[in-house]
């Protein structure tokens, strides 16, 4: 059985890569997750530690967090690979569906490292995929959206049809090209649900540099 890691938001993709790659008879016994600066929330997702940690549990694997600023976030996380590869593992998942920079990336960090990337659900049709995850009965919460594509009330939504259907034009189902992002809370996969609860919507306004979008982050706590 070959053994790997996957590199984990916590979110529907990588959830949907952890639940293909271990169908497919893969050992997944390690989640690497990058967090901000100081170790508070997740990167992107902005989840905190203490539930990224019991969604790991009830996954049945080992999480292992790095603090990293956008800066530093390549080399962190080849550093991550690298310890995993001395570790033994030898291959590590990613969840991207067809951004080709992004698996040219990953790609290329891995074999910095000397492992082998995986992409299960690599050049497969997005609704598709969205369809898979919500159909195999995993439960998620919208975390993050990008008021530039969604207005705040699409934060802290339950992923699912309704909001499926509530979707403006052209904003993808995957949100594959940034418009939210994901917390899976429960599924198949999963030995129990996580427990959480959410609490505030916070804004934050990117800086011109890194594009001036308003983003708003559903703050989740354990429940």
């Amino acid at each position: 059985m070959t053994t790997a890691l996957i590199s984990w938001s916590g979110g529907k993709d990588s959830c949907l890569a952890l639940w293909r790659a271990r169908n497919a008879g893969t050992s997944v016994p390690l989640l690497i997750t990058a967090m901000d600066e100081d170790g508070r929330k997740s990167r992107s997702h902005g989840v905190p530690p203490e539930l990224l940690a019991a969604q790991a549990a009830s996954l049945g694997a080992r999480l292992q967090r790095y603090h990293a600023s956008w800066a530093s976030y390549e080399e962190q996380f080849v550093a991550m690979l690298r310890a995993a590869k001395d570790a033994g593992i030898e291959h590590a998942i990613f969840g991207d569906i067809d951004l080709q920079p992004h698996r040219d990336w990953e790609e290329k960090v891995c074999a910095t490292a000397g492992l082998t990337a995986h992409l299960p659900l690599w050049g497969e049709d997005r609704r598709a995929l969205v369809d898979e995850f919500l159909a195999a009965g995993f439960k998620a919460i919208v975390v993050c959206i990008n008021g530039q594509h969604l207005p705040r009330e699409f934060c802290g939504r339950e992923f699912d049809a309704a909001f499926l259907a509530d979707l403006p034009p052209g904003v993808d189902a995957c949100g594959e090209n940034g418009e939210f992002h994901t917390f899976v809370y429960d599924g198949p996969a999963f030995s129990a649900p996580v427990a959480l609860r959410r609490t505030q919507v916070l804004q934050y306004d990117a800086p011109a540099n890194l594009g001036g979008a308003t983003y708003y982050f559903q703050e989740l706590a354990p429940a």
